[in-house]
């Protein structure tokens, strides 16, 4: 079974620890749909491998996802996303949450008109091609 489809080294920023990116990165996937509902992941070791970080990052990042519930892992079975809808639901909110935080924050001090402002980023929004 091939679990690495897709998964690549990402650039870490220098500000935060890296095995949260790493749960980070897991939430947008989950969120844009990369990773489903019950989908095994890559082990540890090959996670590591895959993004090019040391295995007991990938531990901690793991055990973090496991105590968020994000990921569940039976015994010696493979680790799985996990099926609970509500929290997945849970973590596309808390994303789109930070994202328009920071976006409101940055576009606050330019003291634009909320109409005008919400006219620029509907245009922008249908203009812009799907990533």
């Amino acid at each position: 079974m091939n679990t690495s489809g897709g998964w690549k080294e990402i650039l870490f920023n220098n500000r935060d620890p890296v095995y949260l990116q790493v749960v980070r990165h897991f939430k947008e996937r989950i969120a844009t749909g990369q990773l489903l509902p019950g989908q095994v992941i890559p082990s540890r070791r090959e996670l590591g491998g895959l993004m090019k970080i040391n295995p007991n990052t990938v531990q901690k990042a793991y055990k973090e996802m496991e105590e968020q519930r994000l990921i569940i892992t039976e015994g010696n079975s493979p680790s799985k996303v996990t099926n609970d809808t509500e929290l997945l639901n849970q973590i596309r909110s808390e994303l789109l949450g930070e994202a328009v935080h920071a976006f409101v924050a940055s576009v606050r001090k330019i003291d634009v008109p909320i109409d005008e402002l919400l006219l620029l980023v509907k245009r922008t929004y249908e203009e812009a091609p799907e990533a």
